[in-house]
């Protein structure tokens, strides 16, 4: 399987609920660096995974909605725990949406699977990996 990653990062603020977040529970920044890895089987007629342009605006563009932001104020979040796990998740999707709206172009419909890893620090990542599916 062939495989493209991008890179771009993200500073959030957040709060986690529940005792095993200890002094996380309160309001804390962190900054993130994300990676989407974006695979499939064969190579497009260009020799090329996706264009990595396309994917690189398009990971900027998820983050957007994140970057410099409270997460504990944004209503998609509410009532969730704002973890690494479950903002690797959050940026899985709105990946899976840029190449279902076409912001990959139209030989990005052949990326099979994804993988998000967000990097929170330089010893410690979590990611969410799945295929894109299609609907």
């Amino acid at each position: 399987m062939y495989s493209v990653t991008v890179r771009d990062h993200i500073m959030i603020a957040h709060s986690l609920k529940g005792d095993v977040f200890g002094p996380a529970q309160r309001l804390h920044g962190a900054t993130f660096v994300v990676d989407v890895e974006l695979k499939r089987q064969n190579l497009d007629a260009n020799g090329i995974v996706v264009d990595i342009g396309r994917a690189t605006d398009a990971l900027h563009k998820v983050l957007g909605d994140l970057n410099y932001r409270n997460l504990d104020e944004v209503p998609a979040l509410a009532g969730r725990n704002t973890t690494t796990e479950v903002l690797a998740k959050v940026v899985f999707d709105g990946i899976v949406a840029s190449i279902r709206r076409g912001d990959l172009g139209s030989d990005a419909a052949a990326v099979e699977q994804i993988r998000v890893t967000l990097h929170e620090s330089h010893v410690a990542a979590a990611s969410f990996e799945g295929p894109v599916g299609r609907s």
